[in-house]
C-alpha cells in the first residue's frame, strides 16, 4: 500500500471527515482491520487566515507549499489537500 499525505483543511474541523473517509474506503475495499497507510499534515489556521485578511495570498500559498513538501519528504506518495479558497 502506498502512502497517502493528506494536506490538513483550513481548520482541523475541516480534515476530520477526509481523515474518516479515506480509512473507511481502505477498510471497504481491503476489509478487516485495515486502514490507510497516511502522513497528516494540518496548518495552524491562524497563521492561514491572518495571511488571507491581510490579502497575502502568495504567503499563504507558501505555508502550504512547504507542509505539501514536508509530507513528501515524510514519506506521502500520493497527495490530496484540502483546498484553500479565495471568493
Amino acid at each position: 500500500m502506498k502512502t497517502i499525505g493528506l494536506l490538513g483543511g483550513m481548520s482541523w474541523e475541516s480534515t476530520i471527515p477526509y481523515y474518516r473517509l479515506i480509512n473507511e474506503g481502505v477498510k471497504a475495499r481491503l476489509g478487516g482491520l485495515h486502514s490507510a497507510s497516511l502522513v497528516l499534515h494540518s496548518v495552524d489556521f491562524h497563521d492561514i487566515e491572518a495571511c488571507q485578511s491581510a490579502g497575502d495570498w502568495d504567503r499563504a500559498g507558501e505555508i502550504l507549499a512547504e507542509a505539501a513538501v514536508g509530507l513528501q519528504q515524510a514519506g506521502g506518495r500520493r497527495h490530496c489537500p484540502v483546498h484553500q479558497h479565495y471568493a
